[in-house]
């Protein structure tokens, strides 16, 4: 199913997303009923920040634990749906941004989940964003700071019982950005019909963010230019079937839910939108990226 809005419309909007405070943006702590996606695969976030329960045979993985203000939103869906909040044993995350992070501390406080953060990450989640690359800055706030139980890689993965993760460093939109992917079975579809699960990190950037250095400013991190371009690579492989995101606006969930009743899961399988979405974060990025070379040979 394609997406009604402008993947590029789309990717510009989350560029610039973050710079409007939670407190005006009410898609962010908006509550919205939680859904199954997969067999073994939950929406628990608000209407526009996604938190995702992964349901293992040994406890149960949290994807995302978003604004500071959300655990109780994400306890609320989690618990609606059947299933115990004490019984998460991992916290993952997208990245290390408050809109995404935030909640962490009391998430692992309450349910005593281990912290698995891609490094690039770590000393940020660790600081509560004191060492983001962009910090200080009033779009990047600061949180509550959480110890990080396991350090993740390129590549590595997360198993809990039945259900096997693979972390994928997409990195730019911050140093430890990462993309999650999984295998599942959908509801209503054919015994043995299994699906590849995108969830995408992050691909956006803002006015902030400086790709090329100048006499009033140097890059925003020695090699971000190549973690966008490697992300790109990265995203470009990935076989996709169903297409997920950090924030529902990535993957035009709104829309997609608005099918939900009456074709289920199969409204996220996506695999153009995702192609999509992908091509044009690349034009993006790459059209910012010239514009700022030529401001600097002005």
């Amino acid at each position: 199913m394609r997406a009604t809005l402008s993947r590029l419309s789309i990717v510009l909007f989350f560029c610039t997303s973050i710079l409007v405070h939670a407190a005006t943006n009410p898609s962010w702590t908006t509550p919205i009923a939680p859904f199954r996606i997969a067999d073994n695969l939950y929406y628990v976030g608000s209407q526009d920040l996604a938190s995702y329960l992964v349901v293992t045979s040994q406890g149960n993985i949290l994807i995302n634990a978003n604004l500071v203000t959300s655990p109780p939103q994400i306890r609320a869906s989690v618990e609606k749906l059947g299933f115990r909040w004490q019984d998460i044993r991992v916290l993952l995350n997208s990245q290390a941004h408050g809109d995404h992070m935030a909640g962490a501390a009391e998430v692992v406080r309450e349910t005593h989940a281990k912290n698995m953060v891609m490094d690039g990450d770590v000393s940020v989640v660790e600081t509560g964003a004191r060492t983001d690359f962009l910090s200080p800055s009033p779009n990047i706030p600061i949180y509550t700071p959480v110890h990080v139980d396991r350090v993740l890689h390129d590549g590595d993965t997360v198993s809990l019982g039945d259900v096997t993760l693979t972390a994928h460093k997409t990195a730019g939109h911050t140093r430890g950005c990462t993309t999650w992917t999984m295998r599942s079975h959908l509801p209503g579809e054919p015994a043995g019909t299994i699906r590849n699960i995108v969830i995408v990190g992050g691909v956006g950037f803002w006015s902030e963010f400086h790709f090329v250095a100048t006499p009033s400013h140097p890059v925003s991190y020695p090699g971000i230019v190549q973690d966008f371009q490697h992300t790109f690579v990265v995203l470009r492989a990935l076989p996709c079937d169903v297409f997920l995101g950090a924030h529902g606006g990535y993957f035009d969930m709104l829309t997609k839910l608005k099918h939900y009743p009456q074709d289920g899961s199969r409204v996220f399988i996506d695999p153009a939108g995702y192609k999509d979405f992908v091509a044009d974060a690349q034009q993006t990025f790459e059209q910012a990226l010239r514009k700022q070379q030529a401001a600097a040979l002005r």
